[in-house]
């Protein structure tokens, strides 16, 4: 690894799928790396497999609990140099939807755990990076968001969850806005795209042999669905000094879901046309 993390303190949320690659990745890189989940066990395990790391169980959710968890990290390493706010999950288990089927409580939940999870985190790093000293970079620190591809680019066939779209889609503008605010404070905000990505939240997508066609044909880069340790690689380009000049920017790494034209009925074995 290229030690571009040397010195530095990383908070990942998550403890499984992308957020567990980077992790592992980051810690190779020299970084001390703090994961937070509401899984405690996961993210013990995950931390025991680093050489510098620290965990914390927390609903990211509840405000408080959110607070006790920087808090820790502080205390632990004394700073921290980048997030990547990665934790989330599908609002199905909640009724998440087509929003005509759609209940308020559904509708909440999978906000709750996708986009205020977010926002409680970013609002409390935040809080610690401006009052922290600038790195040898000249920075006060890094936050890169996780959001989906879905968000902007759907498959109604296949993925008709309007709640988690719309909470993705809302990391953009929340990635937005903060980076402007917080630019001259030397913060930088960034939002990474995925595509479908093979994680224990798409296992529902991974065992039907309808959408694992329609992922190689969507993403024909990757001819599948996505490996972890691909989104992993392009999380710490944002989460290292290497982009210190970056702030305000969505990168996808969708294997070609975006730019590649395909329906969710076309025949797995049909070819490009002129």
């Amino acid at each position: 690894m290229t030690g571009r993390l040397d010195g530095r303190v990383v908070l990942i949320t998550g403890s499984s799928g992308i957020a567990a690659a980077t992790a592992v990745r980051a810690a190779a890189d020299g970084a001390s790396v703090f994961v937070v989940s509401r899984t405690g066990d996961h993210a013990q395990a995950l931390a025991e497999r680093l050489p510098t790391a620290g965990w914390a169980e927390a609903d990211l959710r509840d405000e408080p609990a959110v607070d006790a968890a920087v808090t820790e990290v502080v205390e632990r390493f004394g700073r921290i140099d980048s997030v990547f706010s990665a934790a989330g999950g599908s609002g199905r288990p909640f009724g998440d939807g087509p929003i005509h089927a759609m209940t308020t409580d559904a509708w909440d939940q999978t906000l709750a755990l996708n986009l205020r999870s977010h926002a409680l985190v970013a609002s409390r790093v935040i809080r610690v990076m401006r009052d922290q000293p600038v790195d040898s970079d000249g920075a006060r620190g890094s936050i890169l968001f996780l959001g989906t591809v879905l968000a902007t680019h759907p498959v109604p066939e296949y993925f008709a969850t309007h709640a988690y779209a719309a909470a993705k889609g809302a990391l953009i503008s929340l990635m937005t806005t903060m980076a402007a605010t917080y630019v001259s404070d030397r913060i930088r905000v960034n939002l990474l795209v995925p595509g479908l990505t093979d994680t224990p939240m798409s296992a529902r997508a991974a065992g039907n042999p309808a959408i694992v066609a329609y992922a190689a044909r969507k993403q024909p880069l990757a001819g599948a669905l996505l490996d972890p340790g691909d989104v992993a690689r392009a999380a710490l380009f944002f989460l290292s000094p290497e982009s210190r000049a970056v702030t305000g920017q969505s990168l996808a790494v969708d294997g070609g879901w975006s730019i590649v034209s395909t329906s969710a009925g076309e025949p797995s074995s049909a070819e490009p046309t002129a």
